[in-house]
């Protein structure tokens, strides 16, 4: 299988760290490419030759909001995954409005968090469905 393009948009050093080595334990390959404030996806995401297979968008980044990023840049190649510490209904509804595919909260269990990671990877970025793993 080859290995699938994953747009990771985190602010959170910390949550960088932990989401990257959850990937590199997903039984699915990944090509993780970061970018750590909304500015820097928006840059990515209109380059012509950076085709991501998957967004991995979290809430709360910096410079330009998520809801902002989703709202000025419409998804249909990508499906993006909010991936969010927040548990406030409102806000995921208006992610789902502004085209997220899915709003996920993180789990606050390490193992819990790395499965978490796998089954979006596998849901979203495996084509036709063919994700192995958790």
């Amino acid at each position: 299988m080859d290995a699938v393009e994953v747009l990771l948009v985190e602010d959170n050093t910390g949550d960088l760290i932990v989401i990257r080595r959850a990937l590199y334990e997903c039984p699915v390959p990944v090509n993780l490419h970061i970018a750590r404030d909304g500015e820097q996806a928006l840059l990515m995401l209109t380059n012509p030759y950076f085709k991501p297979d998957l967004i991995i968008l979290d809430l709360n980044i910096s410079k330009i909001t998520s809801t902002a990023l989703l709202h000025r840049w419409r998804v249909e190649a990508a499906p993006v995954v909010v991936f969010s510490s927040t548990t406030n209904p409102t806000e995921k509804e208006r992610c789902l409005a502004l085209g997220a595919r899915e709003f996920v909260s993180k789990p606050m269990d390490l193992d819990e968090f790395n499965e978490t990671v796998c089954r979006i990877v596998g849901k979203w970025a495996v084509p036709d469905g063919a994700a192995v793993g958790s």
